[in-house]
């Protein structure tokens, strides 16, 4: 097997067997301008390929002669759909030695796999190429027919359209939302942005507020006054932003609520919304702002943990389309805010009063008023090492508020929170990062007062504990200051 031509030097060519695979392969290489050689056992296929003006000679490639007529050659392609043949010829050039490039046609991955022991330099699979094309042609043309659908619901506003992101929108929620916003305007629609919840977490903050991006509450506005409704990011949602009348539905998971929407576009085999967004934008072909494309590449580094957790191919594509007409600087800023008083002594707190069994941690840090810094706390305590698994919770406005994360892949966190709170809380989240928020006298019994915060903060500390360990599959324990 040759290391030492590059493809820049390769000048002179020879093609042995030349089926319909190799024929095409010639003209190909001719057209380049390139020195050809074929050579082929079927003499009214020479016949042909010389009428065609082609340098084609009839010989048998499995012969020993065939590699002498070959020896001047630096690339050689053996194309024939007779394998034992295309074998027999690997061999024979090998053991005259030279310096090829070999190209050798495989029937199936068995053969495949021989051939590369065998040390040629490339192996091909006609029936794997074809499917691969026929996928990536696939492929793109759903993408064009979803986006002359969506391009169709979008055309029929016309007053405005509102845009909801999920509750308390995280990163690739909002991006997603701000590209459906852009191309809604490339076709001449105004949106809007709506949300309900809070934007807490200081990134998300950050994020907003460094590109200026337009955030309407939900409670502000009556969805009546819009012609067309868009959901994105939104399936793992607990209870539905709105009963009925959506008419976008664009998401990376399957959606637990079922929407009846005009158009529908769910793709689980990508890590965020925030990519299919992308590829609607390139398939659009509208003009990518900056701040555009800033939030795009920030919702998937956000929804991958910067292309550390569930990151697929089709999430690198779009990430690198998108990087030259991002400003780095500013999302530079956007990743490393700075952090507040308050969300200091929350993580603080949760440290001092974390408990550890195995690789999960559990924590409270007692009365907040910030409950967005609990998402944070969680986040910082699962680089401890040895944690795969942190909850941490907290007590405000009469509400026990829990946010969790989790790296193990055997876990499903969402599913985790779901067991341990879902008959009396609202759980939000998937399977490495999720929240609940659980009324404080349905769990305790008790009515929240100045004189009874120790005793429900120590009833809640242990029955939230208790839950989640045994939800995790684990006792409880304090194994870990």
């Amino acid at each position: 097997m040759s290391t030492g031509i590059s493809m820049t030097s390769m000048s002179t060519y020879a093609i042995l067997g030349c089926g319909s695979v190799g024929h095409a392969v010639a003209e190909a290489l001719v057209g380049e301008g390139k020195d050809v050689l074929i050579l082929d056992k079927d003499e009214g296929r020479v016949e042909v390929l010389r009428d065609q003006d082609l340098d084609a000679r009839t010989a048998d490639i499995a012969e020993s002669d065939v590699a002498d007529a070959v020896a001047d050659r630096d690339v050689l392609l053996v194309l024939s759909s007779d394998v034992e043949a295309n074998k027999a010829a690997v061999r024979e050039i090998q053991e005259r030695g030279g310096d090829h490039f070999i190209i050798v046609r495989a029937s199936d991955p068995v053969t495949a796999d021989e051939l590369t022991e065998m040390g040629v330099d490339v192996v091909i699979n006609p029936s794997a190429v074809i499917a691969d094309s026929a996928l990536r042609a696939l492929e793109t043309g759903e993408l064009e027919h979803k986006a002359q659908q969506l391009a169709t619901v979008i055309d029929s506003t016309t007053g405005r359209m509102a845009i909801l992101a999920h509750r308390s929108p995280d990163p690739d929620s909002i991006a997603s939302a701000v590209a459906l916003q852009a191309i809604a305007a490339s076709r001449d629609v105004e949106a809007d942005i709506l949300y309900d919840g809070e934007i807490g977490h200081q990134e998300n903050r950050a994020f907003v507020n460094l590109f200026g991006i337009d955030l309407t509450p939900l409670s502000e506005v009556d969805l009546d006054d819009y012609d067309t409704v868009a959901l994105v990011d939104h399936a793992k949602a607990s209870e539905p932003a709105i009963e009925e009348g959506v008419d976008i539905f664009i998401d990376h998971f399957e959606p637990e609520i079922a929407y009846e929407a005009n158009f529908v576009d769910v793709r689980p085999n990508v890590s965020s919304t925030s990519t299919i967004m992308t590829k609607y934008v390139q398939e659009f072909d509208i003009s990518l702002a900056e701040d555009v494309a800033t939030a795009l590449l920030y919702g998937i580094r956000a929804e991958t943990l910067d292309f550390k957790r569930d990151t697929t191919p089709a999430d690198l594509t779009a990430a690198a389309y998108l990087y030259p007409f991002a400003d780095h600087d500013t999302l530079e800023q956007v990743e490393s805010p700075s952090m507040s008083p308050e969300t200091l002594d929350v993580l603080a707190e949760a440290i001092r009063n974390r408990d550890v069994k195995g690789s999960h941690l559990v924590s409270n840090a007692g009365f907040i008023r910030n409950r967005e810094a609990l998402s944070e706390a969680a986040q910082h305590l699962l680089n401890l090492e040895g944690i795969t698994t942190t909850a941490v919770f907290a007590i405000a406005d009469e509400t026990i508020y829990l946010a969790a994360r989790s790296k193990d892949i055997r876990m499903n966190i969402g599913s985790v929170l779901e067991d341990a709170f879902g008959d009396i809380g609202e759980v939000v989240g998937h399977s490495t990062d999720a929240t609940v928020e659980i009324p404080l006298g349905i769990f305790t019994g008790i009515e929240a007062s100045e004189d009874n915060r120790e005793t429900l903060l120590s009833l809640v500390r242990e029955a939230v504990k208790t839950k989640l360990f045994a939800a995790m599959g684990v006792e409880s324990g304090d194994n870990g200051s």
